[in-house]
């Protein structure tokens, strides 16, 4: 069986007010493999969110186990999370720098040889352009470069939050064919959180299904069509 990247067991998050508890994530269980495109499919308030944070270790867990790489997670979490690259927010990059130097003063940062940004600009498909400045790119290339940065350290797990949002359509379909390639072409695993069916059936392998906390489908995509989703 392949290595599962990520793999939880009863996951659970609960949330208490004044007006009592809120089940935010209700017993997940979930497993992506290595080198698989895994869908986070469900509309805003479903779960999707809150069990990245988890996976992140920006949330606690009220109940379950989670594991990356086969560590546990939180308490393995130093030793493994410079595997995972995540765009969960829109970075914050200076608007008058370009994308490639963005990338540069980045890589330093964090100790990153120069050529990975190279590497990474082409994997994103940002040659040409990467010596513009960054306040002149459209949305669609804004994400690109924000998936760049993640790439940097060479993750094996990226995790991308709504990557097509409010992406036109030939954006959109430029940034489904990049999460197609980048398994392929870097050697990670992929989940993408989105609420777009169409978009989890052209690029994931497998999907699950989200709705108020609990799981409604886990499955490959092929199980998902036969039910006529």
């Amino acid at each position: 069986m392949t290595e599962a990247i990520v793999e939880t067991r009863g996951l659970r998050k609960e949330y208490t007010g004044r007006r009592g508890t809120r089940v935010a994530v209700a017993d997940l269980d979930l497993r992506v493999p290595e080198g698989e495109v895994h869908g986070f499919l469900g509309p805003n308030g479903s779960g999707k969110t809150t069990t990245i944070r988890m996976l992140l270790g920006l949330a606690s867990a009220t109940g379950g186990e989670m594991a990356l790489f086969g560590r546990p997670v939180p308490a393995a979490l130093p030793e493994v999370i410079g595997r995972v690259g995540a765009v969960v927010e829109s970075p914050k990059f200076s608007p008058n720098f370009s994308g490639r130097q963005n990338l540069l003063l980045l890589a330093r940062s964090v100790g990153v040889a120069d050529q990975r940004v190279d590497q990474s600009i082409e994997s994103v498909g940002l040659q040409g352009r990467e010596r513009d400045r960054y306040k002149t790119y459209s949305l669609g290339m804004k994400q690109r470069l924000a998936i760049a940065a993640t790439l940097l350290k060479d993750p094996r797990l990226l995790i991308l939050d709504e990557p097509t949002n409010g992406l036109d359509p030939r954006a959109r379909d430029a940034m489904l064919a990049l999460i197609t390639e980048l398994p392929e072409k870097r050697g990670c695993a992929i989940i993408v959180s989105t609420h777009l069916l169409t978009d989890v059936d052209r690029v994931c392998d497998a999907a699950v299904i989200m709705h108020q906390g609990s799981v409604r489908f886990a499955g490959t995509i092929d199980e998902l069509r036969a039910r006529g989703v």
